[in-house]
């Protein structure tokens, strides 16, 4: 059972696999906020555009 526990603690081959995902939800979550940040900040400049050409 002790040389079982070693073994497993020891055993890092689902480690990189656990590191990728948790560094591609950080970057997902870094994305998806840029969006949404950009994507109201255009959305507002495009209307104040169009208020100016408009009259």
């Amino acid at each position: 059972m002790t040389s079982l526990i070693a073994r497993l603690w020891k055993d890092d081959s689902g480690q990189d696999m656990a590191e990728y995902a948790i560094m591609l939800g950080v970057i997902a979550a870094v994305v998806l906020t840029a969006i949404t940040l950009l994507g109201t900040n255009i959305s507002t400049e495009i209307t104040t555009i169009a208020n100016k050409i408009l009259g």
